[in-house]
């Protein structure tokens, strides 16, 4: 039962952390009350005096509210290392498995529109908290009264400091970097005004590789879009690939844990194209092995090279806390969701936007091939599927709703296309003869109803999308 007291405002957590509208839901009072439930989990677990890595990214006050956290850690006698700067998510995640914290507390609200800010947190093997850890914490909102102190003198920066160096070790180490900076062309790098600023950047330069950085500074309202690298949210960066002539653009969110990118052309590369083409890389030119983690809206094309490479395919809901929970307990080579979060094994357990990016473009090195090309070959080996997703505004009731009814009584066909199965892992998914495939879900963070579609034509595709959107509430 909930601790949660008549009056204030429910906290719940979503896929990845708790959001809210700034100054509405998100407020310090809120936010001191969701910072006082992780100091009592913290303490609860008996482990003497946790210590905890608190980061934050390029949003509106998120300085100020990163501020806010760690003073309720200190009135809680929890030892703090606090970055003094933005940064990416997947730092915070590295610091707090290379300290041994007992966590991380990051202000983000990630890809979600500039009104949001968040509170991630980061468990203690470098990735995103699992479902029992924020439930926890999510049942202890208001068990106390929040305490907050004045900053101790030391907030570990020296600490902080060794493990952005030992990140960047670890990266380095990683990828190829020698042979990306003596590939002569061009590679635009766009982190949408978030805290991936020029992180990117700084790997590759000093060689033959011409790479430039645009969005790259402080914009808490992103340029006017939500900072999710999808196709109508990268228009800087696919012009800027056309303007320029280079063979690929690569962009990460909001707070640079999620992957996007365009092609050669200056058109977007969505997550079932690039996803399956990091997997080949892998397996193919670096001869890796180990399972794949798909979540319930990435590509058949990911069951399709898993058979061909007599690999394990595991699937689980969306949201990576669940992507991660396999990549600790098993074997797992690659874990993926279609927001463009990607984990590979021998990292941390978490999506890196920085460390995917270099490894994106590190395939398409290896492959001598443009982007296209690469998609094409793909496609005439394990066959032809595209993807597209529409969100539609819809209160979070009315949402679920639908949801529910499409999976109690689901058509018999939509647009002419016969439904073979229905699956309901996470939302609704209608399964078509051909393997293509139309999912209802409404979203945890925010009132939109999430419509997902694959198919095996481009016509298909627009037509299941228009029949989706056709059966959303009003």
């Amino acid at each position: 039962m909930s601790n949660q007291r008549a009056g204030e405002t429910p906290i719940a957590f979503g896929t990845d952390g708790w959001r809210a509208v700034i100054a509405d839901g998100f407020t310090d009072h809120n936010l001191e009350r969701v910072a006082q439930a992780y100091a009592d989990y913290l303490h609860g677990l008996g482990n003497g005096t946790p210590n905890v890595v608190v980061g934050y990214d390029r949003r509106f006050l998120s300085e100020s509210f990163a501020r806010i956290a760690a003073e309720v850690m200190a009135g809680n006698g929890i030892k703090l290392a606090m970055f003094d700067e933005a940064v990416p998510t997947p730092l915070v995640s590295w610091a707090v498995r290379e300290t041994k914290a007992a966590g991380g507390i990051m202000i983000t609200a990630s890809h979600n529109p500039a009104i949001f800010n968040g509170f991630k947190i980061k468990a203690p093997w470098g990735g995103s908290a699992s479902p029992e850890i924020t439930a926890a914490v999510e049942h202890l909102v208001d068990a106390g009264d929040p305490k907050r102190a004045a900053l101790p003198a030391d907030l570990g920066q020296e600490s902080l400091t060794a493990e952005v160096a030992s990140y960047r070790t670890q990266i380095a180490s990683y990828v190829d970097l020698d042979r990306l900076r003596a590939t002569e062309g061009t590679v635009i790098v766009d982190p949408m005004h978030g805290s991936g600023g020029h992180w990117v950047e700084s790997f590759l330069t000093g060689g033959k590789l011409q790479v430039e950085t645009v969005r790259g500074d402080r914009d808490p309202l992103f340029g006017g879009v939500n900072p999710e690298p999808i196709d109508q949210n990268i228009g800087a960066l696919k012009a800027r690939v056309k303007a320029t002539g280079a063979f690929l653009g690569l962009a990460t969110d909001g707070d640079a844990d999620r992957l996007g990118a365009a092609n050669e052309k200056g058109e977007t590369l969505n997550m079932h194209e690039v996803v399956p083409l990091m997997l080949l890389h892998l397996l193919r030119d670096r001869k890796k092995t180990g399972g794949v983690v798909r979540t319930f809206s990435q590509s058949i094309l990911l069951k399709r090279i898993a058979k061909a490479h007599n690999i394990a395919l595991h699937e689980t809901p969306i949201g990576f806390k669940y992507v991660a929970d396999l990549m600790i307990n098993d074997d797992i080579l690659l874990g993926a969701e279609e927001s463009g979060g990607i984990g590979v094994r021998d990292h941390i357990p978490e999506r890196d936007g920085i460390l995917n990016s270099l490894l994106l473009l590190e395939a398409v090195v290896a492959s001598g091939k443009t982007p296209s090309q690469m998609v094409k070959d793909m496609h005439r080996e394990f066959g032809e599927f595209y993807f597209g997703r529409i969100d539609v505004k819809c209160e979070v009731a009315d949402g679920k709703a639908l949801v529910a009814r499409v999976a109690k009584k689901p058509p018999a066909s939509l647009s002419g296309y016969s439904v073979r199965d229905v699956q309901t892992t996470d939302g609704t998914k209608l399964i078509f003869n051909d393997e293509s495939w139309l999912l209802f879900r409404q979203s945890g963070t925010e009132p939109l109803l999430r419509i997902y579609s694959e198919a095996t034509t481009k016509s298909m595709l627009r037509d299941l999308l228009q029949a989706g959107a056709t059966m959303a509430p009003a």
